[in-house]
């Protein structure tokens, strides 16, 4: 989906908020997901990555996106900021109305082409880390696993802290966890790559998972 000059993103507006799938946009594109703990930084990689300050709103308080928030892509396909999760100040009725609007979202989106999953790179991922991610597999959906902040520990210690979250997470190879950074660039480019990867899935428009 990039443009002739090598650019992901041209113009990127808020949409919608939704709860119910009666009020998501139509599934008439492809479609990004991004889904992370509360403040691991979603928001922040969200605005980064489609070249919007304040698109998506960030703030000090975890807890700040409850509903489910869609942008279009120049008119092309959809990014979407989901609840943030594991937020133990929220109600636990909170919690668990967040988790069954997600699981609905992820069941029922056909034009959903891939999620991103964000971890914070400085701490052990959680049991709802770990809970998020088996779900996306058991669902079959393709997921990417970012650790965010990279720019706040050593570079020296990033290859111990991807290991760790590897071990922790089940996953292979802690190569195929992407450190990322909003301020220093860190892996702007190849989440960028990845995007574009998913959004080229040749199974769009198939009935999905």
């Amino acid at each position: 989906m990039k443009t002739e000059d090598g650019a992901l993103v041209r113009r990127a507006e808020f949409l919608t908020s939704a709860v119910r799938p009666e009020q998501y946009p139509p599934p008439d594109r492809p479609e990004i997901a991004v889904c992370g703990r509360s403040n691991c930084g979603k928001s922040t990689l969200i605005n980064k990555i489609l070249h919007r300050r304040g698109l998506a709103k960030t703030g000090k308080t975890p807890g700040k996106t409850r509903l489910i928030n869609f942008f279009s892509v120049d008119g092309e396909w959809y990014f979407v900021d989901l609840p943030g999760y594991g937020f133990a100040k929220v109600a636990r009725a909170t919690q668990a109305a967040w988790g069954r609007m997600m699981s609905v979202y992820f069941s029922g989106r056909k034009n959903l082409r891939g999620v991103v999953q964000l971890v914070d790179i400085r701490h052990e991922p959680t049991e709802a880390d770990a809970a998020m991610l088996n779900m996306l597999r058991e669902r079959g959906l393709p997921a990417l696993v970012v650790a965010t902040k990279a720019d706040k520990i050593a570079r020296g210690a990033r290859a111990r802290q991807l290991g760790l979250l590897a071990r922790k997470l089940m996953i292979d190879d802690p190569g195929l966890i992407l450190p990322f950074s909003a301020l220093d660039g860190t892996g702007q480019e190849e989440l960028r790559a990845e995007i574009v990867a998913f959004l080229q899935d040749p199974s769009f428009g198939e009935t999905g998972p």
